[in-house]
């Protein structure tokens, strides 16, 4: 009788150490050739745990664009980004942006990542996946520089996109001051700046591509978008007051959204504490489309 427990409770225990490398979705990796770059761009791709399984399901994506000085591998190996996916049962797309503010560069004319975004990899994902193809199956979000990417390519795509969410967002109304010497002096940041936005910084470009202006361009199917920005309050870049400046600018405009400041700074610890809350918002706007 001691022996058939014994048995009982190895079992389950065996069970219990087992479960959680069951639940753990893999991690599939797409190395694409991307005919606009010239290219390969890889991008991960994490997929629902019934996703072999149920095989004429549909499935909401959420792409997740990394900060500056990041890559696509960021997300899975320093978030948990996984359980989430998991969680909510969604298709999760990281692509590699580089350092290209998710932009069709006005310096470097074969740097064309947003156009990468829009024309190669959305459509390569929709052709060997099986996502959603509706704007309220499909969501943006990013960390950072990701984040000016996610609401950049979001407010100007809105008819793409249901939803749309970043985290510490890279937000600024004008270019920061002293950037296009810091280029001509070899700083790296401002250097990047003007790999993207002109050197010297062209401010119609950097017009073109705000947040901002954008956000008033296409303010009727905005105010029918889902969007949530959050923002730490001792970010060290001071991205809070573009943030709270977006918040003001889209209350102006009568456009809808969730808008937070939080104790914190500009640091993976912040997105950690705060990640869950943005898949949350997105899976509100996911769940009826996703409703069988």
């Amino acid at each position: 009788m001691k022996s058939k427990a014994f048995l009982i409770l190895l079992v389950c225990l065996l069970c219990a150490i087992c479960a959680p490398a069951q639940r753990q979705p893999a991690i599939q990796t797409v190395q694409f050739q991307s005919s606009l770059l010239g290219k390969t761009l890889p991008y991960n791709v994490i997929l629902p745990h019934d996703y072999e399984t149920s095989r004429t399901t549909r499935y909401p994506v959420l792409y997740l664009l990394h900060g500056l000085f990041g890559h696509y591998t960021d997300w899975a190996t320093k978030t948990n980004v996984a359980d989430y996916a998991a969680q909510y049962r969604i298709i999760v797309v990281m692509p590699e942006g580089n350092d290209a503010w998710y932009t069709d560069s006005a310096s470097v004319p074969s740097d064309k990542y947003e156009s990468y975004i829009l024309k190669e990899l959305i459509p390569d994902v929709q052709k060997r996946y099986r996502t959603i193809e509706t704007r309220y199956g499909r969501s943006i979000a990013g960390l950072s520089m990701g984040g000016y990417g996610a609401l950049r390519i979001g407010f100007a795509q809105p008819e793409l996109f249901g939803s749309i969410s970043a985290h510490s967002a890279a937000l600024m109304r004008d270019p920061p001051q002293g950037v296009n010497a810091g280029a001509s002096a070899g700083n790296l940041a401002a250097r990047i700046l003007a790999n993207v936005f002109g050197n010297p910084i062209d401010q119609k470009f950097w017009d073109l591509n705000s947040p901002f202006l954008l956000a008033r361009k296409n303010s009727h199917l905005l105010a029918k978008t889902n969007i949530y920005f959050d923002c730490g309050t001792e970010d060290s870049y001071g991205f809070y007051r573009g943030a709270s400046e977006l918040d003001q600018s889209l209350n102006f405009l009568k456009i809808p959204h969730e808008f937070h400041l939080y104790p914190g700074g500009h640091s993976i610890s912040y997105l950690l504490a705060h990640l869950e809350a943005s898949y949350e918002f997105h899976w509100r706007v996911f769940e009826p489309a996703h409703r069988p």
